[in-house]
C-alpha cells in the first residue's frame, strides 16, 4: 500500500469506508470477476473491514465515558430494566 492510499484510509469516513465495502461485496456477489481482479477486490475489501473496525472501537472507547452535569467524565454503562416477568 503506497503512503497516499495509507493517507486517504485515515481521512475516510466509517460511511465511505461501508459504501465501498458494500461496494466491493456486490460486485463480487456478480461473479463474472475474473480471479485477479477478484483478489484484489478482497484485498481492497479487507483492509476497508479493518478500518472500519478500528472507527468502531475508537467510538466505543469514547463512548466509555459520559459527561457529569458538573463537567467530570463518568464511567458510561447501560442498566437494563427489570422486566418483571420470571
Amino acid at each position: 500500500m503506497t503512503e497516499s492510499n495509507k493517507q486517504k484510509e485515515e481521512q475516510m469516513t466509517f460511511e465511505e469506508a461501508m459504501k465501498g465495502l458494500e461496494e466491493i461485496v456486490g460486485k463480487l456477489e456478480e461473479g463474472d470477476v475474473p480471479l485477479e481482479q477478484a483478489i484484489h477486490y478482497f484485498q481492497e475489501g479487507m483492509t476497508l473491514s479493518k478500518l472500519c473496525h478500528e472507527k468502531l472501537q475508537h467510538v466505543e472507547k469514547q463512548m466509555d465515558f459520559i459527561l457529569k452535569e458538573d463537567g467530570e467524565l463518568a464511567p458510561f454503562s447501560v442498566k437494563e430494566a427489570d422486566s418483571g416477568d420470571k
